[in-house]
């Protein structure tokens, strides 16, 4: 077997396990092999096979390696879900007092309490979402 095809083989199979390492370490070596299968293919020489797996490998290790877990991990911060729901604008569907009352938030229609005891919203007011406990919004009247 050729030292281009095994350089070839061992950075496929190094990007394959990145799949279920998810940790931007191994398709970094991996990209390093495939350099190296490429030096392999034009120099035949092993010295500057390895020499070029290593400095690509720990190049992109150094370099490209910070880069991407910063942008992946920047999307960590994304709200989803309820959570999203959180500062929104909604309508009053009826009557929203501490006790209950219904609102629609982005096209649907949530049971729905006032923050405050003793507030009463009317309905068609625009309120916005304070926080979401369980099924319920609880929201205030939008300033």
């Amino acid at each position: 077997m050729t030292p281009a095809l095994i350089w070839l083989i061992v950075g496929g199979g190094l990007i394959v396990a990145e799949v279920v390492s998810g940790e931007f370490v191994l398709v970094m070596l991996g990209i390093g092999a495939l350099a190296g299968a490429g030096s392999a293919a034009v120099s035949g020489n092993p010295i500057i096979d390895v020499l070029v797996f290593a400095l690509v490998s720990v190049g992109l290790l150094v370099l490209a390696r910070p880069a991407l877990k910063r942008r992946f991990l920047a999307g960590a911060g994304l709200r989803t879900n309820t959570e999203a729901l959180i500062g929104t604008s909604a309508v009053t569907v009826s009557e929203v007092d501490h006790s209950g009352g219904q609102v629609k938030i982005g096209g649907d229609v949530w049971s729905a309490r006032s923050l405050a005891e003793g507030e009463v919203i009317e309905q068609g007011a625009t309120v916005t979402v304070v926080e979401i406990a369980g099924a319920t919004a609880v929201v205030s009247r939008a300033l």
